[in-house]
């Protein structure tokens, strides 16, 4: 009884006054319709063991594995309404007039089994189908008039006493809405009356929810016999106890009776999510029902109609609309501060001062007071303007105990809900601090406001120099250094507080440009922010030279912003991107870490950049559109684990072949192996790890081509072309921008050799080409043969034309030798007739002398006879002299090849007179000559002639001088 009083008093307990929400929104990303593949409509969601989301689309399933979406329509092309993911990988849809899973194959492709076909009845009908619950091991399916319900085995059908209105899970056990029986629970296998109050004031379910453990959003497993939250579409909420309802009242009672609960999930351990039909999502605390957090199309919803509410394991909220889907990244280190709570102000300054969070914007400063919480995002948004403030607010400065403003039209100082103006003559830009002064930078140059007890004095301006100084720093009291974006960087010497003198630094000091360089004060140091890194004055040289211990880290980078926070970390701006250099994360390469934040990439002011580190918790960054808001101790503590997944295989040739569809099967993946025709490989992949967005890189490798990883990109698919034939395995990881790697995801295939390529196709090759070898020795040793027989016939054609050659030469020599000796034999017939006219001249002297003495003999007579014997016989011998025929012999024979020799040997029966008369027809001397040569008469050289003829038994007809020639030509026979 006690009890049952407590509880009455706890639900009629409400808050007085509606909670307000906090400053800090989480960014909220949109997908329209141009973005996925379906309609607008979006029913129901659920994730998988992978990470990959699953709509119940107007148009079918969709899938989204934070890169790419795919549409799978059911067979009959209808509605899908409801979609759950089971642990066996199946994904369980309900449509109209139709139900069953999907289930990935061995190569990825979703596949899908009907189980209307399994209903019993065939004649029952059934519309849609939405809701899907898993319990007890099957799963529940509400239809209108049925609940069916699917073992794995068979469909068992619970027809509704009148019609099923809702179906939902809460405590571990499952309850129905029916529309004449109320509320009732699945027991023992039928369903039980809970509450018949329900039907009994005409409630329509939408979610009925039990206590979450700590630690566990959405999960419920306490006892049965604890309340629970009805949402109901048009009463609000009501708390259920033992079979009564009892109303959950609060101030947001109102929000959800006028803008209908459609949705409805736990969220952490004390707070719900509620979605509506008209007035978007709201964040609610479970026990109180003090509003927390709306999020509606002012916050950047796309629609206020909410159909469905789902938390993934990242803690993103995400919403289903009339028309489109939403992403709230609830859980997100960096949000969004809009002051005004109305217009998406730029901003341009912030600080905390005296319990206020202070933020300038481009109309005006605004303020909220503190409230105890370590992050101020979850601040309550009390924002108000501070009075006197409208218009271009450039600066908001703590400087000692002041406040100070740098307005579009001044110099103020804010105090309570009110600025003060020190300066109206000119724009102010920011502020520093002197001893006695205060120095302000303004459009047109410095001014002075002198320090008065607690109080500033009117600004007077500073001569001598009359630029727009927007970047200010003190070296000490009497140095300053200032920047013009435009200019270069001054130097400037103030005198007797009233006079400048200055120095202006430009390319030709050091600096890498006249423009863009940017003063700022970073561990007691004077630094310059430049487009080629950190630089800092030399006094030595009087030039600028790269930082010596901020260049290293940054190298060249372009900087806009540089600022320190309290722990010594540098914070800067570079390329409109954020990031910080963390002193106390070092990693291995180095003693510290750089994090950049690309979520704020794009969104800071160009030109006007601001980043504020309050501390660890609290960093605040101008923007386009709000200020952003970042917990850093929360950013960089280990986040969710990137994880990664192929979600696309193609093989490429004269036809495209998808080899993995991107939805991992429960058993084995198969191994694909391709012909060699396909040779072009496209693969896709992505990292469902939504809570990260643009911050996630992937490196890839095709192990059997790449050697290597590649560079990490945001680049989410890679193509192969040309690849040979072989074993391959792709393979590619995710790493975030504080880099956590994720385990590598792995697609294994294997390219066929072509026909000409296969092991009989080499064992072919081998046997052609040891026929081709033999085929080759064997012509090689006919062509060899073939050679060698026109070698030798060559040979012997080279040695019969050397010895025909040889005979020619041989011919001529002979021929030449004949010549010779036809000339010599000539010579020598000539001398020897020339020795044969000398002696037949010779002769005829001696006988005319002869002849002259006998008749001159007969004249003298008497002359003694004895007188002239003597010389008579000296004529005889002369004319008988052997001596010369022996002379002219041998001489003859020299000449004529052995004439008489030969002739003498062939005849013997040759007198010395036929030998003579021989020789001088074979020299071809006349009758006359002859008849000369041998002293006698013509009439005896015939006679002569004739008995040679005789004794050489010569026949008429043969010539004899033919015949004495013939003698010497014929070969000597042996004897």
């Amino acid at each position: 009884m006690n009890k049952l009083i407590l509880l009455v008093l706890s639900i009629l307990w409400t808050s007085e006054n509606l909670a307000q929400q906090i400053i800090g929104l989480p960014p909220i990303v949109s997908y329209t319709r141009q973005q996925y593949p379906g309609s607008g409509q979006t029913w129901d969601l659920d994730i998988d063991r992978n990470g990959i989301l699953y709509f119940a689309n107007n148009e079918g399933l969709m899938t989204f594995n934070g890169h790419s979406w795919k549409l799978l329509p059911v067979p009959n092309h209808t509605r899908l309404r409801s979609v759950k993911t089971d642990k066996d990988g199946r994904i369980y849809v309900g449509a109209q007039d139709d139900f069953g899973y999907y289930l990935a194959d061995a190569d990825g492709v979703l596949r899908y089994t009907s189980l209307k076909p399994a209903v019993r009845d065939r004649k029952d009908q059934f519309a849609d189908i939405w809701d899907i619950v898993l319990y007890n091991g099957g799963v529940f399916f509400r239809g209108t008039n049925k609940i069916f319900y699917y073992d794995h085995h068979s469909v068992h059908i619970y027809p509704a006493p009148v019609h099923w209105q809702a179906l939902c899970r809460a405590n571990n056990s499952l309850y129905a809405q029916d529309a004449g029986r109320g509320l009732m629970q699945f027991k023992n296998n039928a369903w039980q009356p809970v509450c018949t109050e329900v039907a009994d004031r005409h409630l329509l379910i939408r979610e009925i929810i039990g206590k979450a453990p700590k630690g566990e959003a959405g999960q419920v497993t306490v006892d049965n016999n604890d309340t629970l939250l009805v949402c109901t579409l048009k009463d609000g909420i009501f708390k259920l106890h033992e079979g009564r309802l009892y109303p959950f009242q609060s101030d947001a009672t109102p929000i959800f009776t006028q803008n209908q609960i459609y949705c409805a999930r736990p969220w952490g351990d004390h707070q719900l999510l509620i979605g509506t039909s008209y007035g978007g999502c709201y964040i609610i605390h479970r026990e109180t029902g003090a509003l927390i957090q709306r999020f509606t199309v002012a916050e950047g919803l796309q629609h206020n109609s909410v159909l469905k509410i789902f938390t993934d394991p990242g803690k993103n909220i995400w919403l289903t609309l009339d028309n489109g889907i939403d992403m709230v990244r609830y859980n997100t280190a960096v949000k969004q501060i809009l002051p005004d709570n109305k217009r998406y102000l730029t901003t341009y300054a912030a600080t905390v001062f005296d319990q206020q969070l202070y933020i300038g914007t481009s109309d005006g400063v605004f303020s909220t007071p503190l409230d105890g919480q370590r992050d101020l995002s979850f601040l309550e948004s009390r924002f108000r303007q501070i009075d006197n403030t409208a218009g271009q607010v450039w600066s908001i400065a703590q400087v000692e105990h002041h406040l100070l403003m740098g307005h579009h039209e001044g110099a103020f100082e804010i105090k309570g809900t009110k600025a003060i103006s020190l300066s109206e003559r000119t724009g102010c830009w920011l502020f520093q601090p002197l001893s006695s002064y205060m120095l302000a930078g303004c459009y047109n140059g410095l001014q002075l406001m002198r320090k008065e007890g607690a109080g500033l004095s009117a600004a007077r301006p500073v001569k001598g120099l009359f630029e727009s100084l927007r970047f200010l720093t003190v070296e000490d009291d009497s140095i300053i250094w200032a920047s013009h974006p435009y200019r270069g960087v001054f130097r400037m010497h103030l005198d007797r507080d009233t006079m400048l003198r200055y120095t202006l630094y430009t390319q030709k000091n050091g600096l890498p440009a006249d423009y863009n360089n940017f003063v700022f004060r970073i561990r007691g140091r004077m630094v310059v922010a430049t487009q080629a890194g950190a630089y800092e004055y030399d006094a030595a040289t009087d030039r600028f030279v790269p930082s010596h211990w901020l260049s290293p880290i940054l190298k060249d980078a372009s900087l806009q912003y540089l600022s320190e926070d309290a722990t010594g970390n540098v914070w800067f701006i570079s390329d409109k991107m954020p990031g910080v250099i963390d002193f106390h994360k070092p990693v291995p390469e180095h003693a510290y870490s750089i994090v950049h934040f690309p979520e704020l990439k794009g969104q800071i002011v160009n030109g006007f950049e601001f980043l504020y580190p309050y501390n660890d918790e609290n960093i605040f960054v101008g923007a386009e559109k709000g200020m952003f808001h970042i917990n850093y101790k929360h950013y960089r503590q280990a986040r969710e684990q990137p994880l990664v997944l192929i979600s696309q295989v193609s093989a490429h040739g004269k036809t495209d072949s998808l080899l993995f569809g991107g939805y991992p099967p429960m058993g084995k993946q198969s191994f694909k192996a391709m012909p060699n025709a396909f040779s072009g490989f496209h693969f896709e992949y992505a990292s469902p790890v939504y809570s990260q967005g643009n911050t996630i890189e992937y490196s890839y490798k095709l192990s059997g081509f790449d050697q290597q990883w590649s560079d990490w990109s945001v680049k989410t698919e890679k193509d192969y072309t040309n690849l040979p034939y072989g074993h391959y395995t792709f393979s590619v990881k995710a790493k975030d921008n504080l880099g956590n790697v994720s385990r590598a995801a792995m697609y294994s295939f294997r390219i066929l050799p072509a026909w000409y390529q296969t092991p009989l196709a080499r064992s072919g090759y081998v046997l052609l080409a040891l026929a081709v070898l033999l085929w080759g020795y064997i012509y090689q040793k006919r062509k060899f043969a073939r050679q060698q027989r026109r070698y030798q016939q060559k040979q012997e054609q080279l040695i019969l034309r050397h010895k025909f050659e040889k005979e020619q030469r041989e011919k001529e020599l002979i021929s030449l030798q004949n010549e010779k000796l036809t000339t010599e034999v000539r010579f020598k017939n000539k001398e020897l007739a020339t020795a044969t006219m000398y002696l037949l001249h010779r002769g005829k002297v001696l006988s005319n002398i002869k002849e002259e003495l006998l008749l001159a003999i007969k004249k003298l007579d008497p002359l003694p006879d004895n007188v002239f014997k003597k010389v008579l016989r000296l004529f005889e011998e002369a004319e008988n002299n052997e001596e010369d025929w022996e002379q002219f012999s041998r001489h003859f024979d020299e000449v004529h090849n052995n004439f008489l020799f030969t002739l003498k040997r062939k005849y013997p029966d040759l007198s010395t007179t036929d030998l003579k008369l021989c020789a001088y027809l074979r020299i071809n001397l006349t009758t006359k000559e002859i008849a000369q040569s041998l002293g006698i008469s013509v009439r005896g050289v015939e006679t002569s002639r004739y008995r040679l003829r005789k004794k050489l038994e010569l026949p008429a007809e043969t010539s004899l001088y033919d015949f004495l020639i013939a003698i010497t030509a014929e070969p000597e026979k042996p004897v």
